[in-house]
């Protein structure tokens, strides 16, 4: 099977390798998947970049945690009926040699979630880390009906998805950051009540006028080294800043002005969400995709030999959504 990977960390186009290698055979308990697409995320290129660890985590690596396709075959303990069922896949390279970026993979069962079948193969190739990483940050402690949130990089490939899923979770106003017209607009069809540009704009300001200066409930932020004064300016007292992301480490925070205004720092990592937390967020997300009440913002569609590409882009910053990979003949 075709099957690309690199042996050593590095820049993209000189350890990104695609050649040839034996196709693998589901062991007890999992099920293998013929995979149609494969999700680059930020995580994908900082590990294959050698930004994480100085040498690969194993000899070879088949990168790429997210994907979709279908399962063709499965492993003993795994019910027979499972074979020719859609799927979309989560942590697929995640403490494994084995990710997506490849024709077949074999993985434990309960990574390989069922795809509704009016979702398309390459939005499921989304779903692993941007889509459960929006969700989770939307649904965790109490979630946000009735809460004014405001969605850190509303066009991003995780906060595309956060905006419409806490307006779909009720929340009562949502505003988002941007950078730029094209990702105002983005936000905007996405539903976000109200855009601010960071760049052109002053931000806590902006938003203390939005709010008529009572400020956020929760914010969903995407790099809390950069944005933290601002973020702290911007919350109402007792309010939340959900982080899954930062720029930069190690960070100052002020303590002072977290303190009197009760700021709740909240940190999570979408690969390590507790099996109840992940199983809550599975049954959201599939429901949204049967009733198809989501927008899937992919930047760019590629074949498997441009992977080295799709890492370049994703590095680059100037993917605005996904970047996805067409494995299958069928994708």
């Amino acid at each position: 099977m075709k099957a690309a990977f690199y042996e050593a960390v590095g820049p993209a186009e000189q350890v990104l390798r695609v050649e040839d290698i034996p196709q693998p055979q589901p062991a007890p308990g999992e099920v293998r998947v013929r995979v149609a697409w494969s999700g680059v995320n930020p995580s994908d290129v900082k590990s294959r970049a050698g930004l994480r660890s100085k040498a690969p985590a194993f000899p070879r690596v088949i990168p790429h945690s997210d994907g979709s396709g279908t399962i063709d075959a499965v492993g003993e303990g795994v019910d027979q009926s499972r074979v020719g069922e859609r799927v979309w896949l989560w942590n697929a390279a995640w403490g494994r040699p084995h990710g997506t970026a490849c024709e077949w993979l074999c993985l434990p069962q309960q990574q390989a979630v069922r795809l509704p079948e009016g979702t398309s193969g390459e939005a499921g190739a989304c779903l692993g880390i941007p889509a459960l990483t929006a969700l989770h940050a939307v649904l965790m402690d109490g979630g946000v009906a009735g809460k004014t949130v405001l969605v850190a990089g509303g066009a991003g490939a995780v906060g595309h998805y956060a905006v419409q899923m806490a307006g779909l979770l009720g929340a009562a106003r949502v505003i988002s950051t941007v950078s730029s017209d094209q990702k105002a607009r983005i936000a905007t069809e996405a539903g976000a009540d109200d855009v601010v540009n960071y760049k052109t704009e002053p931000l806590a300001q902006r938003v203390a006028e939005l709010t008529q200066g009572q400020g956020v409930d929760r914010i969903i932020e995407l790099d809390l080294a950069a944005s933290a004064e601002a973020d702290i300016a911007m919350l109402k007292p007792g309010g939340e800043v959900v982080v899954y992301g930062s720029g930069a480490s190690p960070m100052a925070l002020p303590f002072f002005p977290l303190i009197v205004k009760n700021v709740q720092l909240k940190f999570f990592m979408v690969y390590h969400l507790s099996a109840a937390d992940r199983a809550r967020a599975e049954g959201t997300l599939n429901r949204m995709l049967e009733r198809d009440a989501l927008q899937h913002l992919i930047a760019e569609r590629l074949p498997l030999d441009r992977i080295a590409d799709a890492h370049q882009l994703v590095e680059s910053g100037r993917a605005i959504g996904n970047v996805v990979l067409r494995v299958g003949a069928d994708a």
